[in-house]
Parts: C-alpha cells; sequence; structure tokens
C-alpha cells in the first residue's frame, strides 16, 4: 500500500493501541502534532482510521480519539494441531472477529467457516498457519511449506480454502505456543526460557533475550532429533526419542505394567492421570516414571540452554501432576533450572499464531522490512 513513511508510522501505533488521540500518537510513532495531523487525515482517506469519539483531558479540554478504520483489515491464524484445528480471525488491532474448531481432517471446513465469519469489508491481511514441523522454502518458488510429510498433505487441503493472493507464513507450532507463553502465559517477564512440549510428539521453543531462536535450518529446538537410545550396544533410531516420550509409548508403558486387579487399563493420557490423581499405585508409577524420563530430556535441554525455566507444556507435559518428578530428576542431573506448567494448555499455539499474523498483517499495510518475535 503506497503511505508516506509517517502514515505507516502512525498506523503501526494505532493498531498496537487500538485506540489514541493525536499527542498520543505523536509520542507513540516519534513526530510532532501536525507530522501527526497530515498522517491521520491520510489514513482516514483511504478508510485505515476512524474517528472513534472524544476523550478529556485532565486541563478539561477534549481531544480526537482513533481507531483502525474498516480498510485496515483482518488476519487469520491457523493451528493444524495432530488431532484438533483451531483458528481465529482477529482485527489488525487484535479484536476477536471469528473463530472456529474441527478435527484435522476437517482444516479446510473449519477455515472457510472462520473466514465466512469475518467483516464482508475486512480484506484479509495476513494468514499464520502452526505446523508440527519444520518448514522450508518451496523448490518452485511459490512460498513456504512443511519439510515433511508430518503436515503436508493437511496443509495442502487447507490452503485450497483460502483466498488467492492472501500472505500465507508457516510457523512451527511450538515455536507459535512459545511465543505465546512469553507474552500471555508463564514465562511473562522471562526473555529467556525453554517451553518442553510434550504430547502426541516432542519439540522445544527456545526464547532468548525475548526472541524465538529458529536456527541456521529453521530447526532449532527439534529434540526429537536427539540421539537415543544413547547406549554403547544399542544403535540410536530416527526420531526415537520422540517414539519413547510420545504419549503413543506412554500408553504402551501403561498397558505393559498393568495388571488384572488395577481395573480398566486406561486408554487414553487424561484417564492415566486422573486415575494417578485418585491414588491408583499403578498409575501413579508409570505417570512418575514418565515424569522421570521428560526430567532427563530437560536436563539435556538445560545442559545446552541454560534457560533458567523452562515450561511443560502439550497435552501430556502441561499436567501438573508431572512437575515434582521433573524438577526432582532435573536437579538430580544439572544445575538449578526452574520447572513451572503451561499457563495456555492446548491454546497457547493458535494464541501464539494469533499474534504473528496481528504483527504479519500490520506488516503487509506499512510494507515494514521484518517483522521479529
Amino acid at each position: 500500500m503506497d503511505l508516506s513513511e509517517s502514515a505507516r508510522a502512525v498506523f503501526a501505533v494505532l493498531a498496537a493501541a487500538g485506540t489514541a488521540t493525536r499527542p498520543q500518537l505523536a509520542a507513540g510513532a516519534g513526530l510532532s502534532k501536525p507530522t501527526v495531523s497530515a498522517a491521520v487525515a491520510e489514513l482516514e482517506a483511504v478508510g485505515l482510521a476512524a474517528h472513534s469519539g472524544t476523550a478529556s483531558g485532565a486541563t478539561g479540554r477534549s481531544a480526537a480519539v482513533y481507531r483502525l478504520g474498516p480498510a485496515s483489515g483482518a488476519v487469520l491464524a491457523v493451528d493444524l494441531g495432530p488431532a484438533e484445528t483451531r483458528v481465529h480471525g482477529c482485527a489488525l488491532d487484535g479484536t476477536p472477529l471469528a473463530q472456529g474448531t474441527g478435527s484435522r481432517t476437517e482444516a479446510a471446513d473449519t477455515v472457510r467457516k472462520a473466514l465466512g465469519a469475518l467483516p464482508a469489508n475486512a480484506p484479509l491481511r495476513a494468514v499464520v498457519v502452526a505446523v508440527g514441523d519444520v518448514t522450508v522454502r518451496d523448490p518452485q518458488g511459490t512460498g513456504e511449506r512443511p519439510a515433511t510429510a508430518k503436515a503436508g498433505p493437511v496443509f495442502d487441503a487447507m490452503t485450497v480454502a483460502l483466498p488467492p493472493g492472501v500472505p500465507v507464513h508457516l510457523e512451527n507450532n511450538v515455536n507459535c505456543a512459545a511465543l505465546a507463553e512469553l507474552h500471555e502465559g508463564a514465562a511473562r517477564g522471562r526473555g529467556t526460557f525453554g517451553y518442553l512440549r510434550i504430547g502426541v510428539g516432542i519439540g522445544l521453543g527456545i526464547v532468548v533475550g525475548g526472541q524465538v531462536l529458529r536456527g541456521a535450518n529453521g530447526a532449532a529446538g527439534e529434540v526429537a532429533r536427539l540421539p537415543f537410545p544413547w547406549d554403547e550396544s544399542r544403535e540410536p533410531r530416527h526420531e526415537a526419542l520422540e517414539e519413547h516420550i510420545g504419549v503413543r509409548s506412554l500408553l504402551r508403558r501403561t498397558a505393559d505394567a498393568w495388571q488384572d486387579a488395577d481395573g480398566p487399563c486406561p486408554d487414553t493420557a487424561e484417564r492415566l492421570f486422573a486415575l494417578a490423581d485418585e491414588g491408583h499405585a499403578t498409575a501413579g508409577a508409570v505417570v512418575g516414571r514418565h515424569a522421570v524420563d521428560i526430567g532427563r530430556l530437560a536436563a539435556a535441554v538445560a545442559a545446552v540452554l541454560d534457560p533458567g525455566l523452562i515450561v511443560l507444556g502439550g497435552a501430556v507435559g502441561s499436567n501438573p501432576q508431572l512437575q515434582s518428578g521433573v524438577r526432582a530428576e532435573l536437579a538430580r542431573l544439572s544445575w538449578p533450572c526452574e520447572v513451572v506448567s503451561s499457563a495456555l494448555g492446548d491454546s497457547g499455539t493458535v494464541v501464539g499464531a494469533t499474534r504473528l499474523a496481528v504483527a504479519r498483517g500490520i506488516q503487509t499495510v506499512t510494507g515494514a522490512v521484518e517483522v521479529r518475535h
């Protein structure tokens, strides 16, 4: 969009604030009041800003209040989870506009329904899709896509539902969740930490100095690739650590440990943890052993990163029953590192993706060179 530099700066400040007066916009953008007045007029002329009433100051004088205009548009965040697809749509000031949930196979329909709920006059500025994979540049130059077959087919089916020409940005789902914990969850106020997700798979989001660390190949935190087992009599297998710590192996170990006298064997992690919470001895032992395994992975993370804080997330990892066991094993093997459970649970990924989508949407309007998170 062809906007003056001052109009772009004022738009970014207005989007971050939601509503603001001209003096507030001037202070936020570092511009003079006459320059801000001209920039606001420019934004109003193209529908990117609108008058939103007046506010009275301490001196009794009133000032015009502005908000984003209808032409500023909307963004969409999509979490292509292993079992469920979550979609959030919002304005560029973060105001929620639409949301939807469906199974993984219903991703395209879930996206279509959310798009249909957006205001008809709000152009879609950007889409951020969180995938459980590393992303790579498509060799044909058509944009980014998942690096392996983990999310590729579902991603391809979902993109069919999107309007043509809208920028689509991919981000690793664990990185999105880490970003959400940084700004809205258990890691607020902590510029450096690790977000360790344990669920169907495993993953690590690394935040250093308030920024998500992605690595040279975009694969920083892919702890599933750590060598395992590490034993002189056995060869490490591809992603064997994820296989060992993921929920499927947890349930297999539960079945192996279960006795006839224990009653019906739990077939979900939720049921296993519920039984452990009720004092069931075998369930408690299995959960305790799983906490030790996670604690050893946390010790590897602490040895390499020394993050000071590890947030446990994911469908399994966020369960508070794991905390004490993880803390104990980590303390036995490594130096002090705080361990807490996720404050956002399963919603963290789409929350983080929404933050990224808003930043990308603002970038689309202002033509900013870079969006850093």
